[in-house]
Parts: structure tokens; sequence; C-alpha cells
């Protein structure tokens, strides 16, 4: 038999399974099974998955595979937005194209708190933060797995002032989950972060003289954008229209940007 021949006759003996059992899911290589199989898995499919073994739980586990993850899902037909409308929440698809009727699922609220003191504040990579109106409390609640975790501490830090504080979520080059918490009493400003790695807060050095912040400026919640949070502020009393503050997450120090003055802006993720 000639050499092309044992060849070929090889090929077919591996696809028809004579070869099989030296065929497994290790072949694929590690990197074939994460960034072309797992990362097509809705969330739930990857929280599973990641009960096989260690080097799952560990691969799954990192940010640049969370990021890859919500780059593929987040399309047009996967987008949903959610409302509390009592202790089972509705889930609902976000479909510009279809007019019909939403089909929506439901989810049970984790957390023991009367529904309709419950409020989103914002929303980063899957998480939301959420106050609950009678405790002025912060939680930062994943809706897929139902995992919670209240982050206000004993010391008043984390308690949340409706129309007076301002929230962002973001995420470090450490792959740390963090909240900044602006919080704004008797004309005076603090500002904190809470690292969701260590469970804890730390006070952030926030410039309290700058005459526009005098009277009651209103601080827009934050979106996060290649490492910066971003603040719309409307400062009324000093008649400086509408402002937009940067917060450096990894400098953690606020900048004012550059923008073109306008008394009436709203700033949203897009």
């Amino acid at each position: 038999m000639s050499t092309n021949n044992l060849q070929s006759c090889k090929r077919k003996k591996f696809l028809h399974g004579h070869g099989r059992q030296s065929s497994s899911i290790d072949d694929l290589g590690l990197d074939i099974l994460v960034y072309e199989i797992l990362i097509r898995l809705p969330a739930k499919g990857v929280g599973r998955s990641k009960c096989v073994c260690k080097e799952w739980l560990s691969v799954l586990s990192t940010r640049h595979f969370a990021m890859m993850h919500c780059r593929h899902i987040y399309t047009s037909s996967n987008q949903k937005f959610i409302a509390i409308d009592s202790r089972l929440c509705s889930v609902f698809p976000l479909s510009c194209e279809d007019s019909g009727p939403l089909l929506n699922s439901r989810i049970l609220l984790p957390f023991e708190a009367p529904w309709n003191k419950v409020n989103i504040l914002t929303s980063f990579e899957g998480l939301l933060c959420v106050c609950f109106r009678n405790t002025g409390k912060l939680v930062i609640w994943n809706p897929l797995t139902r995992a919670f975790k209240e982050v206000s501490s004993s010391n008043s830090r984390g308690l949340y002032k409706p129309k007076s504080d301002a929230i962002g979520l973001y995420v470090d080059k450490t792959d740390d989950y963090k909240l900044l918490h602006i919080k704004r009493r008797r004309g005076r400003m603090w500002v904190h972060v809470y690292s969701s790695m260590f469970d804890s807060w730390h006070k952030i050095t926030f410039a309290n003289k700058l005459r526009c912040w005098r009277g009651k400026p209103i601080w827009s919640n934050g979106t996060f954008c290649k490492g910066v949070l971003y603040f719309l502020v409307n400062c009324f009393i000093e008649n400086k229209g509408v402002m937009l503050f940067g917060f450096d997450v990894e400098s953690e120090r606020f900048r004012l940007k550059t923008f073109p003055r306008f008394h009436m802006l709203t700033m949203m993720e897009i």
C-alpha cells in the first residue's frame, strides 16, 4: 500500500470511529473550547460549567472571559430589561423589531425588602445596584444567579439618599468590581468606594470648596467607559449649566471634562 493510501485509510478510521478513543475534549485545546464554545453559552450555562473542574472554574472566572462573553451576548436579540412589580419581578426581552406582545420571565427577589421600596439605581455587566427606599441601604445584585451583597456598613457608609446622592459601578485593572458612592449632606460632599474583592469601603479626597457645589447640584448616576466613570452635574445656582466630571478609576481622581455648554442634557449608555 502506498504512503498516500495509508494516510487516507488512517483518516477514514479516525472519522468513522476506529480512532475515536484517542479523541477527547482535551484534543480541542482549552483556548478553542473556551473562546469558541463556552463563550456562546448563556450566563446560567457558564455558571454550571464552572463546576466541571478547577481549570474551567479558573478560566471562566477571569475578567478577560467575562468581557469576551459580555461582548458576544451583547446583541440586540439578547437585550432585556427588568421591571420590579411584585416579589416576582419581570424580565422582558428588549426588541425594536417585534411589535407583538412581550413574553416575560419571572424571577424572585432574593432579599427581604418590600418590592415597592426597591429602586434600581444603575447597572454594569449584568450587575445591578439597588437601593431600599425605606432604609437607604445599597445592594449589589446579580439577577441571573440571584446572588446579592448588601454593601452598607454600620458606620453609615453606603446609605443612599435619593435626589442627593449618586452611584457608579465599575471594574478596575485588578478585576475588582467597585461601587462609587457620592454622598451630599448639608452642603458638603463625601465620596467613598466599595471594593467587592476586600468587602470594605475607603474614602476619596474631593474638593468641597468649589463654588459650583453651592446650592444643590444634581448628579447623574455614573456611566463607565474606558477606565473613567462619567457623571453629568447640573449646577443651576452658579448658572454653569451642565458639567461633565470624570472619575479616573486607577488614580481615583475627579477631573472636569471639556463639554459643550447645554442647560438640558441627558447622558446614557449607547
